[in-house]
Protein backbone atom coordinates (compact mmCIF):
# COMPACT_ATOMS: atom_id res chain seq x y z
CA UNK A 1 0.00 0.00 0.00
CA UNK A 2 1.37 3.40 -0.96
CA UNK A 3 1.74 6.29 1.44
CA UNK A 4 -0.45 9.33 0.97
CA UNK A 5 1.72 12.41 0.82
CA UNK A 6 0.18 15.89 0.99
CA UNK A 7 0.58 17.95 -2.19
CA UNK A 8 2.55 20.65 -0.39
CA UNK A 9 5.22 18.14 0.71
CA UNK A 10 5.34 16.35 -2.64
CA UNK A 11 6.53 19.44 -4.52
CA UNK A 12 10.19 19.75 -5.34
CA UNK A 13 10.21 23.43 -4.59
CA UNK A 14 7.82 26.19 -3.81
CA UNK A 15 7.28 29.23 -5.90
CA UNK A 16 8.44 32.26 -4.12
CA UNK A 17 10.68 35.22 -3.96
CA UNK A 18 13.84 33.33 -4.98
CA UNK A 19 12.47 32.33 -8.37
CA UNK A 20 11.21 35.86 -8.96
CA UNK A 21 14.60 37.34 -8.09
CA UNK A 22 16.41 35.00 -10.46
CA UNK A 23 14.00 35.81 -13.29
CA UNK A 24 14.27 39.56 -12.70
CA UNK A 25 18.08 39.38 -12.56
CA UNK A 26 18.14 37.46 -15.86
CA UNK A 27 15.82 40.03 -17.42
CA UNK A 28 18.00 42.91 -16.26
CA UNK A 29 21.15 41.22 -17.63
CA UNK A 30 19.44 40.63 -20.97
CA UNK A 31 18.36 44.27 -21.14
CA UNK A 32 21.91 45.42 -20.33
CA UNK A 33 23.36 43.22 -23.07
CA UNK A 34 20.78 44.50 -25.55
CA UNK A 35 21.58 48.10 -24.59
CA UNK A 36 25.29 47.50 -25.02
CA UNK A 37 24.71 45.95 -28.45
CA UNK A 38 22.54 48.92 -29.49
CA UNK A 39 25.17 51.39 -28.29
CA UNK A 40 27.94 49.52 -30.08
CA UNK A 41 25.86 49.35 -33.26
CA UNK A 42 25.23 53.10 -33.20
CA UNK A 43 28.94 53.76 -32.70
CA UNK A 44 29.82 51.60 -35.70
CA UNK A 45 27.13 53.30 -37.80
CA UNK A 46 28.45 56.78 -36.93
CA UNK A 47 32.02 55.75 -37.72
CA UNK A 48 30.92 54.31 -41.08
CA UNK A 49 29.05 57.50 -42.00
CA UNK A 50 32.04 59.68 -41.12
CA UNK A 51 34.50 57.69 -43.22
CA UNK A 52 32.29 57.37 -46.32
CA UNK A 53 31.30 61.05 -46.72
CA UNK A 54 33.62 63.16 -48.84
CA UNK A 55 34.67 66.51 -47.43
CA UNK A 56 33.08 69.49 -48.86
Amino acid sequence: MSKIIPARKARQGTRGRHVLLVLLAALMLAMAAWGAAEFYGEMIDQDANQTTTAPG
